[in-house]
């Protein structure tokens, strides 16, 4: 892990730290999965961010001016959001047309998310396809 990425994730409470890991490793997973290729992890607007080749930056965070939710940021050039919208209107919050906002307790749809996630990392590669192939 970068080392001023180590540090963003240490500067949370670590309940919120031990989340955002969590989202990291779907994050990971997803792209062994899909065999995505190399990831980039670095710090973008002060939050960890992930970026490949064929897809779409996306970011993590948590602000403390809302400390019960955490964020997944996508690209709001994209039509990623609105298509999540599309699929799991019901599923998730979003907040506009670039963030999934998600609970700091409970339980969080991995499936769905894995989804969202699979989709902004191979974006470039099915943004031509109607909900993503989805």
């Amino acid at each position: 892990m970068d080392i001023d990425v180590k540090k963003k994730f240490d500067s949370y409470p670590e309940h919120v730290k031990s989340r955002l890991l969590n989202i990291r490793t779907l994050i990971f997973e997803v792209a062994r999965e899909d065999k995505i290729g190399e990831i980039t992890e670095t710090l973008k607007w002060g939050e960890p961010s992930y970026l490949t080749k064929k897809g779409s930056t996306l970011r993590i965070g948590w602000k403390s001016t809302n400390p019960d939710s955490f964020s997944v940021y996508f690209n709001c050039n994209t039509t990623l959001v609105e298509t999540f919208k599309e699929i799991y209107s019901g599923t998730f919050q979003f907040v506009g047309n670039r963030e999934i906002s998600l609970p700091v307790s409970g339980r969080i749809p991995k499936t769905e998310l894995k989804a969202c996630i699979s989709m902004s990392l191979r974006y470039h590669s099915i943004k031509h396809l109607p909900l993503l192939g989805a």
